[in-house]
């Protein structure tokens, strides 16, 4: 089915955003299939300084650190999207909030990147062909968790808490 060019970049863009929002699912909830998903399978990963090279072998690491990992929410903003054809550079803004331990102290972090990908559609499928993560600020404080001090849950223990995958209330849920 051929749709106009302004329907088909519309479409385009919805499903390289797609690609976006699922890659930063599978970081929060240790859902390595998605991370991987986001990526062809030639592609290259420039962590901004933390690692480079083939996105595959990056996903292999995370793939171990991730159900790990404290508790983490990443959120991609600001997505902008340039199209040339089967091409697309893409920028989008990623704020990643943390819960950290070290040395036995608790901490929270809250880090701005920003990812300049290249996006290339193979086989009518768009995802990350090169990404470059660029470092924007980090802000740690001491880990402080009372739910509004009480006021939004005076009993913390009641809460339906997230977890890693298949923990994750989202891998129970029906469509």
């Amino acid at each position: 089915m051929s749709h106009a060019p302004e329907i088909q970049a519309l479409l385009d863009k919805q499903a390289i955003t797609e690609v976006l929002h699922l890659y930063c699912r599978g970081a929060d909830r240790a859902d390595i299939d998605l991370v991987a998903g986001a990526y062809h399978p030639d592609a290259i990963e420039d962590h901004g300084g933390v690692y480079e090279g083939p996105a595959a072998a990056y996903v292999e690491n995370m793939a171990k650190i991730l159900p790990k990992a404290g508790q983490m929410n990443h959120m991609t903003t600001n997505v902008i999207i340039e199209l040339n054809g089967d091409v697309a550079k893409v920028e989008s803004y990623i704020l990643a909030f943390s819960r950290m331990k070290k040395d036995g102290e608790k901490f929270d972090t809250l880090t701005l990147a920003r990812a300049l990908d290249r996006f290339e559609k193979r086989a009518g499928e768009w995802k990350i062909a090169k990404r470059q993560i660029i470092w924007e600020w980090n802000h740690e404080m001491p880990f402080a968790e009372t739910w509004g001090r009480g006021m939004m849950a005076p009993d913390p223990s009641v809460l339906v808490r997230a977890g890693k995958k298949p923990n994750d209330a989202l891998y129970a849920m029906e469509a």
